[in-house]
């Protein structure tokens, strides 16, 4: 059993993104962030910290496809705008291999990134609650009526 490491609680963002690129805990960057290719760990083994109820959702995909995106749109333009291109075919197998194989080697470390900001900035549960609590009922599920919400100014309407 190794040592426990006892996570960094004020981690800048910078740092936690470099840490989930790597695929380590953002808290203490010892840990392994990933237990298989997308399923982040519900505890680090290294310092314990939760990242069981991290958010990162759709944001990593649509930054793997726009990355993707600009590095294959570069190379078929470079490609077609050259002196010889290659038969349509040709450059479409190519491209869409280069396409998916930059896709699946992007996926983690930008879900590792996400994971990591959030941590550092205190996003889904790594930070401190709301005093406030959450706006929605536990048990309904429904968004509570704002008239309770000292946030609101008095002067709003509340219908």
């Amino acid at each position: 059993m190794p040592d426990i490491i006892k996570p960094q609680r004020d981690v800048h963002w910078m740092v936690g993104i470099g840490r989930g690129l790597k695929g380590r805990c953002p808290a203490c960057g010892q840990g392994r962030l990933f237990g298989r290719f997308l399923k982040v760990v519900d505890s680090c083994q290294a310092c314990g910290t939760e990242l069981h109820h991290h958010r990162s959702d759709d944001l990593p995909p649509y930054l793997v496809i726009a990355i993707a995106g600009k590095i294959v749109g570069f190379g078929v333009y470079w490609t077609e705008m050259s002196d010889n291109p290659p038969p349509a075919l040709v450059s479409i197998a190519v491209w869409l291999s280069v396409a998916l194989v930059a896709c699946i080697l992007l996926l983690q470390p930008v879900k590792g990134a996400v994971v990591g900001l959030q941590y550092a900035l205190g996003m889904h549960g790594f930070g401190a609650p709301s005093p406030i609590g959450s706006p929605y009922d536990t048990e309904t599920g429904l968004e509570r009526p704002h008239a309770a919400d000292p946030r609101r100014p008095a002067h709003v309407d509340r219908a």
